[in-house]
């Protein structure tokens, strides 16, 4: 009987794992994770300045339709909260009071980084206004922001400009 548990004591330290086996296999786990996590981070950024070109663009719409209706743009005073807000619409008649309906069935006062959309009028670059996201780091003029006009528009080669040579 002494010989039967020996066998059995030694076969389980042969089946049993070292400390350095232990650690290779926690090693090749934290490898695989960080790899998938930095894969994920970068399509989860990329998926936000996705979601808010087309946030961007429901904005457009209902600028469009605002503009429809009252044969305006929003003031600077009014923004794009009169998009969704009667309040904010600085109406002169109780017909423009009729007129306006949600051009904008919720509200958003924020691009998805919880910065204030940009709004302007009158535009800097020709085109009917000026709408833009300061991007993921909240600063305007950064190569992050997300706007209506393009690299062209801004060296004075947009719309209404003459072509660039």
């Amino acid at each position: 009987m002494q010989r039967t548990f020996s066998r059995q004591s030694s076969t389980s330290r042969r089946r049993a794992f070292t400390l350095i086996e232990v650690m290779i296999a926690i090693a090749i786990v934290v490898a695989l994770i960080a790899l998938v996590g930095i894969n994920v981070l970068g399509n989860r950024d990329e998926a936000n300045k996705n979601t808010t070109r087309i946030q961007m663009s429901n904005i457009e719409n209902a600028l469009t339709e605002f503009e429809v209706s009252f044969n305006r743009l929003p003031s600077e005073d009014e923004g794009l909260e009169a998009l969704w807000n009667l309040e904010a619409v600085q109406v002169e008649t109780e017909e423009d009071e009729a007129k306006w309906r949600r051009f904008l069935t919720k509200p958003v006062p924020n691009d998805l980084w919880g910065n204030p959309w940009g709004y302007r009028p009158e535009s800097e670059f020709g085109l009917r206004y000026d709408l833009w996201s300061n991007g993921p780091d909240g600063e305007e003029g950064t190569d992050d922001d997300i706007t209506n006009w393009t690299a062209e528009d801004e060296a004075g080669g947009g719309f209404g400009a003459p072509p660039s040579e």
